[in-house]
């Protein structure tokens, strides 16, 4: 009975000398279509090509191999794999919380980081808290958060309608742009920032520069009275 005992299993093709088939479909390094051709055929073309010979479909038949320069495609393959992780969007809730009769200064405020969160593209939970003799007053919530979404739907639209839960009222807002679209163009606010201040400290250093005096090597002499 055979027993697997936790080795790993490599998820890497399969290369050279490890290809153990009689023949491949040989496919050349431009993605032309060579052929089936013996193994020992595939690998002296890689040898005078200077290139790998890579299983790139091990369940075919015959199985289906590349010449390339395998390790280029690795760098290739991992700066690929990096950018699109930078790249990735996670979701991400911000929770904003509010009094129904909060201050107008506090209100401005409150909005403002609603604002920053949606230009980032990411949602927004907004949480009434009601206190007291506030919770029979639940209208005064409902309309705190339509003035809200109101104030800000240029970013956002209401994902989640307003909902009593226990003392407070919920409602999320969604953004219209997208998390990836949101990172780009704040990559790109960055990027000219940072040209702008490269610009602005050129202009300076240009003004600020001193033309060096002349040096009077010689000194005309008054001439003599006779």
């Amino acid at each position: 009975m055979w027993c697997y005992r936790g080795g790993s299993i490599s998820a890497e093709p399969r290369i050279n000398d490890r290809i153990r088939v009689p023949e491949v479909r040989l496919v050349g390094p431009s993605g032309e279509q060579v052929g089936i051709v013996p193994l020992a055929k595939a690998l002296e073309l890689a040898q005078e090509y200077d290139l790998d010979l890579v299983e790139v479909a091990a369940n075919a038949r015959p199985p289906v191999c590349k010449l390339m320069d395998y390790g280029k495609f690795k760098y290739e393959s991992a700066m690929k794999a990096r950018e699109a992780r930078k790249n990735q969007a996670h979701t991400v809730i911000k929770e904003m919380k509010l009094r129904p009769k909060i201050d107008p200064h506090d209100y401005d405020t409150k909005k403002g980081h609603v604002v920053r969160f949606l230009k980032q593209g990411d949602k927004v939970k907004i949480t009434i808290m009601f206190r007291g003799r506030e919770q029979s007053r639940p209208e005064l919530g409902f309309r705190l958060l339509q003035r809200l979404a109101s104030d800000v739907e240029d970013l956002g639209f209401i994902e989640s309608n307003p909902k009593q839960d226990g003392r407070n009222m919920i409602m999320v807002l969604g953004p219209h742009k997208k998390k990836t679209e949101a990172m780009a163009e704040a990559r790109e606010a960055q990027a000219a920032r940072k040209a702008e201040r490269q610009g602005q400290s050129a202009d300076e250093s240009g003004r600020d520069a001193v033309a060096e005096p002349v040096a009077e090597d010689a000194v005309a002499e008054a001439p003599a009275e006779a």
